[in-house]
């Protein structure tokens, strides 16, 4: 059976930073990221702990086509697909941790 997949972006407190990703696991990712599991990695030395923009696909090959496609484009684009769901760049995170 195949599982799904979101994609997501994460950014710092100042929105310099916009990371995006791939994941199966979207609430065990994003609280590595906050939590700084691995601490080289790319979000913690830039501070990317909040969670902007999510979109989950129910197969995982879509996932990570729409995430290429993401990473592709420029940081406008990035910050139209955030606007599209979360204007106000809250932390989607506790959101996930309550449903």
């Amino acid at each position: 059976m195949k599982r799904g997949g979101c994609v997501y972006i994460m950014t710092n407190k100042m929105r310099t930073v916009l990371y995006t990703e791939v994941t199966s696991d979207i609430v065990a990712r994003v609280w590595k990221h906050k939590n700084k599991v691995y601490p080289k990695s790319f979000t913690a030395r830039y501070n990317c702990d909040k969670l902007v923009y999510y979109y989950f696909y129910p197969h995982i090959e879509e996932a990570i086509a729409a995430e290429k496609a993401a990473q592709a484009g420029n940081r406008k684009n990035k910050i139209k697909l955030i606007n599209s769901i979360n204007p106000e760049w809250v932390d989607l995170y506790d959101g996930l941790t309550n449903e």
